[in-house]
């Protein structure tokens, strides 16, 4: 079993022991999904049974858990157009929900939409910021390793699809919004996680990330008024239903719902496409646009159930946004999240 099944599965298992036979509550403001053990492990495993082959097929861009109408798992395939694929309606007794999401893309190289000022220092998170060599992204948060602040984006972002190099500069506001190198350098590149790219095989991916060294001179720990504020440091575990919130260089303040679970997705990254497993889908169209790359997603709740990080939004189509789970990332470089308390 690889070392991410474990991470949702273990986390489902804790949801058990804390909730019996309920698995997996709606976020605070939503409806609530009474999820049986059984019928959540079934639909996990039928999708594990089927998605090797599906991913593969003409027109379909993805897999995932999540659930129909009623709130029962389902298998869900996403395709690039209605009717491309044609699938069974039911795997091992699991209905199947086809979803039509068009191709998913990643979330930067593309032609900027309403751009972002730049802001005096310290910035904050949620804006404009990117590679020397890429239009504009967003800046997910302020992490740290306990010595070292860091600026948290997307790969494709700070690092420019794999080709930054460490000590590259990293500009606010981004090139497309007017970012000029060296005047607005916020910080420099200091590591990013490889993305690799499908040839005769699609190998798996996990997370698009990168950090930035910076200084909390140069960045803030909060979004800019009329965001959600400051996120939490302690992350929160992800639930289909749960009412999820970010901050981002294109759309702003943006609300959504988290559709999917354990996805696989193919992501285009300007005329190469790369393979992510065990991804976040987040509902509905409006939650992101291109430039939101980059950008941390939190729970959206009340007390200390608000502002907890789930992902990192890195791609998306016009309906879903899909999202890192925030756990690899932050493990992947050895960070925390810089934010409050508990």
């Amino acid at each position: 079993m690889t070392r991410i099944k474990r991470f949702f599965r273990s986390r489902i298992g804790l949801v058990l022991a804390l909730a019996g036979d309920v698995l997996l509550r709606a976020g605070p403001h939503s409806d609530t999904y009474g999820l049986k053990a059984a019928d959540l492990q079934a639909a996990l495993a039928a999708q594990e049974q089927v998605t090797a082959r599906w991913i593969d097929l003409d027109g379909v861009v993805g897999t995932a858990v999540g659930t129909d109408a009623t709130g029962k798992p389902v298998v869900k395939v996403y395709l690039k157009a209605a009717g491309v694929a044609a699938l069974p309606a039911s795997v091992a007794g699991v209905p199947v929900v086809s979803e039509v999401t068009g191709p998913i893309v990643a979330y930067a190289d593309d032609d900027p939409v309403d751009p972002k000022r730049s802001f005096p220092r310290p910035v904050p998170i949620g804006v404009s910021a990117g590679h020397t060599s890429v239009t504009a992204g967003t800046i997910g948060a302020r992490v740290t390793d306990g010595e070292h602040v860091y600026a948290l984006s997307n790969n494709h972002v700070f690092a420019a699809v794999n080709q930054g190099r460490e000590g590259d500069h990293l500009l606010q506001p981004g090139v497309a919004d007017g970012g000029r190198d060296p005047d607005d350098q916020l910080g420099t590149l200091a590591a990013f996680e490889p993305i690799q790219m499908c040839q005769l095989i699609c190998p798996e991916n996990r997370i698009d990330a990168a950090l930035a060294l910076t200084t909390v001179d140069d960045l803030g720990d909060r979004t800019p008024d009329g965001g959600y504020g400051t996120p939490r440091r302690r992350t929160a575990e992800v639930e289909l239903g749960m009412t999820v919130q970010k901050y981002g260089r294109t759309t702003g303040q943006t609300v959504g719902r988290v559709t999917g679970i354990h996805a696989t997705i193919d992501v285009g990254y300007r005329g190469t496409t790369a393979r992510f497993v065990d991804q976040i889908v987040i509902s509905d169209g409006t939650f992101s646009n291109p430039g939101d790359s980059g950008s941390l997603v939190v729970t959206k709740g009340v007390l200390l159930g608000d502002r907890r990080p789930v992902g990192l939004l890195f791609a998306g189509s016009n309906l879903n946004t899909i999202a890192n789970p925030i756990d690899l990332v932050l493990d992947r470089f050895g960070v925390t999240v810089d934010g409050e308390g508990l």
